[in-house]
């Protein structure tokens, strides 16, 4: 192990200069790319299965395909853009348009014939129940 001195001025102007980078690389700085977008995504999980909440909104769902394969949960699809009017005068154009995709490993058996996905308000909620073997199991512990 290798120790290095702590040096608060130091640390507090890589601080500032990342800071500044990762603003200047941001989407706030420059013109958003509309090619390929990330929606936000909640995973949360309980003894009888795992919740996917996916934000999709101004999409139909229509526009999106789900798929589970080799204990993988793809979720991917497309908003399509609507057309700029030339005429307008733009101040902010941030809303994200093109394809998507996520993925999310599960490690735990599915229930593949069991997933469940229902769409609404421009919220995707897909549920994978938990096989019998991966639940957990409490186990009484004896004293002999």
């Amino acid at each position: 192990m290798t120790l290095v001195k702590w040096n608060p001025a130091g640390n507090a102007f890589h601080w500032r200069e990342n800071y500044l980078d990762d603003f200047l690389k941001s989407d706030r700085f420059f013109a958003p790319s509309h090619d390929i977008w990330y929606p936000a995504v909640d995973v949360t999980e309980d003894d009888d299965a795992y919740h996917v909440q996916v934000e999709l909104p101004g999409l139909a769902k229509e526009d999106v395909k789900i798929s589970f394969k080799d204990d993988v949960l793809l979720v991917s699809g497309e908003k399509k853009s609507e057309q700029k009017d030339e005429k307008k005068n733009y101040h902010y154009y941030e809303r994200r348009y093109g394809k998507f995709q996520r993925a999310f490993r599960i490690n735990s058996d599915v229930i593949v014939d069991k997933i469940d996905a229902g769409f609404k308000d421009g919220v995707l909620m897909i549920d994978l129940p938990k096989a019998e073997i991966a639940k957990p199991k409490e186990i009484e512990v004896k004293v002999k």
